[in-house]
């Protein structure tokens, strides 16, 4: 999840608003061509993963020898609920669900950005906070426990956990601009955090990041990260972009690539039995463009395509007219997802719909308004996942977001401050409660469980 919600943003940019464009046969021939056009990389050599390990066989996903397919969600905060009793039971009601797979945060960068998380992994001296690392120990130990995997994600390009922008900061004399800031409306934020593909000052800051974590030894079952099973994947970044309009992203595409390829690179050194994805949202994080979907995934270190589906916040859905734009948001969503099957069948690599999110009925944060809207929208992905699995197609998995659990908002406001430790899977920067899953949702909770059984059956 990232950028700004639309109610604290302004009118957003054309590519952000439209339709997704139409697939087919001369568009697919374009994209192609496109990808052609990239400076090709040398091949990565793969080793065998040992028993346990989720691989990549051409456009699927296996585990010691079978099909690997889930219903996920994302749980960013596990690293700072480890080392509460609050974890394992947030565990075992997903696990009841049929909740296999689990999105997480292993970054957050000390960030004088406006809400930015706290705590913080690291600062700018790179101590680290010691609670939030052996809190991810913990995390990764009872999710291995449950025979669970996790995806992991390695820094953020949005600001709600410091990411991207803060480390630009903490390299160039401390400027930076704040998401939401009047004085730089957008999409003045993601042109500047676009600036860091190319501050190699910047990108070692990162990298040394990358090397803590993935070169860690888990402190709870004292297996390094890089040798545990429980580890399907590393993300390069949450939602990362080349930029927020299409003159920047001409003139970043270079350093982007480059940025891609060395990163999944320098992880498949350091955990070569894990798969490496880039974390992106697919065409909304591409200007809509379907070569650079295909470019930004087609280094061979790149196991994966991903995309992210927010109807609510691209424009899709009226939020102030929900029940007159429900079909049309529900029926753009299919279509998004659709052209990224395609486009991974054209890739030849697995898809996940890693995010997906919708509000509660009316657009309201409260526990009791309906979720029957969001319901639909679950169901129209998760069909499309069955449809992929049956037909031997790509699209493998899904992780909406979020998991709210037992965690409720702690103001009136439904607003995240600074000390609250009650999390949410709604980050910081957004009304808590607006598009998670409370453990008494049993509607959605009912439609997560048959996507589970339907899977399993297959």
């Amino acid at each position: 999840m990232g950028g700004l919600p639309i109610l604290a943003q302004p009118k957003l940019a054309r590519t952000q608003r439209e339709s997704p464009p139409m697939m087919n046969r001369r568009t697919l021939l374009t994209a192609t061509a496109a990808v052609a056009a990239t400076p090709a990389l040398p091949a990565f050599a793969r080793r065998t993963a040992p028993s346990g390990f989720v691989r990549r066989e051409g456009t699927q996903f296996t585990l010691d020898g079978k099909p690997y397919r889930y219903v996920g969600t994302n749980l960013w905060y596990a690293a700072w609920i480890g080392h509460e009793g609050r974890l394992a039971r947030e565990l075992d009601a997903l696990a009841a669900d049929g909740v296999t797979n689990l999105r997480i945060a292993a970054s957050a960068e000390h960030s004088p950005l406006k809400n930015s998380v706290r705590p913080a992994f690291h600062d700018q001296a790179d101590e680290y906070n010691e609670a939030l690392l052996t809190g991810l120990d913990h995390a990764m130990a009872e999710i291995g426990k449950r025979g669970m995997k996790a995806v992991l994600y390695l820094t953020n390009f949005w600001e709600w956990s410091g990411g991207m922008a803060t480390y630009l900061l903490w390299t160039n004399g401390g400027r930076y601009i704040d998401a939401g800031d009047p004085a730089h409306p957008w999409p003045a934020f993601p042109e500047f955090v676009s600036e860091f593909y190319s501050s190699g000052e910047a990108v070692a800051r990162y990298h040394a990041h990358i090397r803590k974590i993935v070169g860690r030894v888990n402190t709870v079952t004292g297996k390094p990260y890089a040798e545990d099973p429980a580890v399907m994947g590393w993300q390069l970044a949450n939602e990362p972009r080349p930029g927020g309009t299409d003159a920047t992203v001409d003139r970043t595409l270079p350093a982007f690539h480059a940025w891609i390829g060395e990163t999944a690179r320098l992880i498949k050194s350091l955990a070569p039995h894990h798969l490496v994805s880039t974390g992106g949202e697919g065409l909304k994080g591409s200007m809509e463009r379907l070569g650079l979907v295909l470019s930004s995934q087609a280094d061979d270190a790149i196991d994966y395509h991903t995309a992210h589906v927010w109807p609510g916040n691209w424009g899709w859905l009226d939020r102030t007219d929900m029940p007159a734009t429900h079909a049309r948001a529900v029926a753009l969503s299919s279509e998004y997802v659709a052209q990224h099957v395609e486009l991974a069948k054209q890739a030849g690599k697995p898809l996940v719909v890693e995010e997906f999110g919708y509000p509660r009925n009316g657009d309201v944060y409260d526990l009791d308004a309906s979720t029957s809207m969001r319901d639909d929208l679950y169901g129209a992905i998760h069909a499309a996942v069955l449809a992929s699995v049956r037909e031997g197609g790509p699209l493998a998995g899904s992780n909406f977001w979020a998991w709210n659990g037992e965690g409720r908002a702690q103001h009136p406001d439904f607003r995240f401050r600074s000390g609250d430790t009650a999390f949410v899977g709604d980050p910081p920067h957004e009304p808590q409660g607006w598009y998670g899953v409370f453990d008494q949702d049993v509607s959605t909770r009912r439609i997560i469980r048959a996507q589970a059984e339907a899977l399993a059956a297959l």
